[in-house]
């Protein structure tokens, strides 16, 4: 026999309280004591209430959704990323719609307004396309990672760190030449960090290096062209030298490994090579690469309490705004592995 669903009159009749009392539970509970709360709470234990998703939602207005708006889903530090934030539904209930806006200004604003529409409570930001400033002015709270955060509340790794980490792991392979290659950041991008600690490491033990700064792309076929010309430049520019190379994610890193692989079925010796990220893909290459770790499992469960801390606040009687956006900086680990030996 199907059983009976327990409602807001049942819990309201177990308890002694009103039906209002009960609907005040589940919308506003810091309105009631914590000594009813416990009541309620043990009644709903002892009926065996299955909450209403729906109801709550057009009673409460709040969905439990949050908002992930990310570059694109080829480049396995956002993929990773992305798995990682949506671990966090056991700690902190939420659900998750996500978009991949894949650099496009007009897509992702159109990609936010759908969001919003979808009555969001926060919202987490990997894409860098869409200024700070903007996204604060959604009205819902904001976490950005790895992106321009003067106005929003951010999570990001101490790129600098990271930069005199792989300066100095390519230091001590006795590279002749040391090369980073990265994107033209401005110095509001946290990425842009990792370039001032490379060049500030090599300037400070007076080491030759190369600063390569150029758009890869977002797919393989740009990633595979653009990293086939780079490698036909430094092996016309450096024939003779032991070139230590860091790229700018473990993405880039795998697809150079495999050009150099099919080139001379191995990693020569006049090469040493680490990535930036320590996303699955250094670990499943041909070799596995060495690389600045991220943390991405912490960086995603820092962002999603930070957000989630927020969204709890705003659902108060009385809540309290933060006066200022935090931002919260989260330390890199060298990771070395055969391609630096």
């Amino acid at each position: 026999m199907t059983k009976k669903k327990v409602t807001f009159a049942d819990i309201a009749a177990y308890t002694n309280f009103s039906k209002t009392t009960i609907s005040r539970y589940f919308n506003d509970p810091d309105s009631l004591t914590l000594e009813n709360q416990q009541k309620i709470a043990q009644a709903l234990v002892d009926l065996d209430y299955k909450e209403n998703k729906i109801g709550r939602i057009l009673a409460s207005g709040k969905t439990e959704f949050v908002g992930i708006l990310i570059p694109n889903l080829y480049m396995h530090f956002y993929s990773e990323m992305l798995n990682q934030i949506l671990s966090t539904y056991e700690t902190y209930g939420y659900k998750f719609l996500v978009f991949a806006g894949n650099s496009k200004a007009d897509v992702e604003r159109k990609y936010i307004k759908e969001l919003l529409a979808y009555n969001i409570e926060g919202m987490i930001v990997l894409s860098p396309t869409i200024p700070s400033k903007e996204l604060a002015a959604c009205g819902i709270p904001v976490v950005g990672i790895e992106r321009e955060d003067q106005y929003i509340c951010s999570v990001n790794t101490d790129n600098y760190l990271g930069g005199v980490q792989a300066a100095s792991l390519l230091k001590e392979s006795s590279c002749g030449i040391l090369i980073h290659v990265n994107a033209d950041l401005p110095d509001t991008a946290p990425a842009s960090g990792r370039i001032r600690g490379f060049v500030d490491t090599c300037e400070k033990f007076h080491l030759p290096y190369d600063l390569i700064l150029t758009d890869l792309g977002n797919t393989f076929e740009e990633n595979r062209a653009g990293i086939l010309k780079l490698l036909e430049t430094l092996e016309q520019k450096y024939p003779n030298e032991k070139k230590g190379i860091f790229m700018p994610n473990d993405t880039h890193a795998n697809v150079l490994l495999n050009l150099l692989f099919q080139k001379y079925g191995k990693l020569p010796e006049s090469y040493r090579l680490l990535g930036f990220d320590n996303s699955p893909i250094s670990r499943e290459a041909v070799i596995p690469t060495s690389t600045v770790g991220q943390q991405i499992s912490v960086i995603a469960g820092t962002a999603m309490e930070l957000l989630s801390s927020m969204m709890e606040e705003r659902k108060k009687r009385r809540p309290e705004p933060l006066k200022e956006p935090v931002h919260k900086i989260i330390p890199p680990e060298l990771i070395r592995r055969q391609t630096t030996d």
